[in-house]
């Protein structure tokens, strides 16, 4: 990462864009401190984070949601839900009720196994066990990616949902559709600099400037 300067403001749904090898994981792996060596600063809700461990991130209100999942396959669904522990952020993290509200897939297959979910599920899953620990700002990384397209739209009105709950969202997408409708702002990488940035409104604009920036 080079000079990488973004500012997200609460209640907001902020892209990430950009090839693979961009730089927008180690953007996001930045922000957790799950890199080697940062330099410069990193500020959530004007707290300096820069030389904090992650954990002591994850306390300031923020989940990580890898591309990986991290999913416990020895654990049942209902348990790796349960698995991580409230932030005490002062935000009550979302009551298991209102995530399987949320989630009905996860609430059919609360006792099933890990390993026997499918991989919607399992992405489902993965945000849903951030929610519960009261995180508000939440960073998505390719939470679409080899989904379904029943599931991916099952993800989309889960971010809009989350929108209107006030939740603080930034996505790392090379799904450029199930992105465009849901951010606010996006920013567009290339070998570690942000090299454009722009508003939902500016969108239609800008789509010459992506095709040439994001096409294969």
């Amino acid at each position: 990462l080079h000079g990488v300067n973004i500012v997200v403001q609460p209640g907001e749904v902020i892209t990430l864009l950009g090839r693979n090898g961009a730089g927008r994981t180690t953007t996001m792996r930045a922000i957790m401190g799950l890199t080697g060596a940062r330099k410069g600063s990193i500020k959530i809700n004007g707290v300096e984070t820069i030389h904090l461990p992650t954990h002591r991130i994850a306390h300031l209100g923020l989940g990580y949601c890898p591309e990986e999942r991290g999913i416990f396959s020895s654990l049942s669904c209902e348990e790796n839900l349960m698995l991580p522990p409230n932030l005490k952020t002062g935000s009550d993290g979302m009551s298991v009720d209102e995530i399987y509200a949320m989630f009905p897939n996860l609430a059919e297959r609360r006792h099933s196994q890990g390993t026997r979910l499918s991989g919607g599920e399992q992405q489902m899953l993965a945000v849903a066990r951030i929610l519960r620990t009261g995180a508000k700002l939440l960073l998505l990384d390719e939470i679409s990616e080899g989904l379904a397209p029943v599931i991916v739209q099952a993800l989309a009105r889960m971010i809009t949902t989350l929108r209107q709950k006030d939740y603080t969202v930034v996505m790392v997408e090379q799904n450029f559709r199930f992105a465009a409708p849901l951010a606010d702002r996006f920013y567009v990488m290339e070998h570690g600099h942000i090299v454009e940035q722009f508003s939902a409104a500016e969108l239609d604009a800008k789509m010459p400037v992506l095709n040439e920036l994001l096409g294969i």
